[in-house]
């Protein structure tokens, strides 16, 4: 049935079923046309809602860092009077496309919002399609904290700087790596 069939069968205003369709109140599948009509399926039900949160940090040094990153996530939740299904806290670089964690998390069909502090805890590049992807398969992302430039270019810029210092900085830690591992050898 069409949204405007659903405000006259619940006795609302079409205005009250457009802002329940928005915030994803319905209690049925929703489903929008190419022609942007809003149809609702109530002879299906709604899959159950599982939310994921997610941190990331990029270093073991920031171990902590992490832990405090969780916290504020499982606050937001409580705030929101969301129940969290499943908590994912990785260790790696946002440029690293094959996180386990994370990509367990992603695939997992059954979680219907994945929660985060910042979008560069998914990844660095291309956090849109990511969530134009989500948005297909009927999910959310929901970012906590948006506080960042809103300048495409700045962001570009900040992107590529730190992507580059993240070759620099990996590379650093490899050979520090390295070194402790030869002096330990030697010992």
């Amino acid at each position: 049935m069409k949204l405007s069939e659903y405000a006259k069968s619940k006795g609302i205003s079409y205005k009250t079923a457009w802002r329940m369709y928005k915030a994803g109140q319905i209690p049925y599948p929703t489903e929008r046309l190419p022609t942007g009509t809003i149809v609702i399926l109530p002879n299906k039900k709604k899959r159950e809602e599982k939310i994921a949160i997610y941190a990331r940090v990029s270093s073991y040094e920031q171990k902590d860092d992490l832990q405090r990153q969780l916290q504020r996530l499982r606050d937001y939740c409580a705030q929101k009077g969301l129940v969290i299904n499943t908590e994912m806290s990785e260790i790696g670089s946002a440029l690293n496309g094959k996180r386990k964690k994370l990509l367990r998390l992603l695939k997992d069909d059954s979680i219907t919002t994945i929660i985060v502090e910042h979008k560069d805890r998914l990844t660095r590049f291309g956090f849109e399609y990511l969530e134009a992807s989500s948005q297909a398969l009927q999910r959310k992302i929901i970012v906590i904290n948006d506080s960042e430039c809103k300048d495409d270019l700045v962001q570009d810029m900040i992107a590529i700087l730190t992507s580059f210092c993240a070759r620099l900085y990996g590379r650093r830690s490899a050979k520090r790596r390295a070194k402790k591992a030869l002096e330990a050898c030697q010992k």
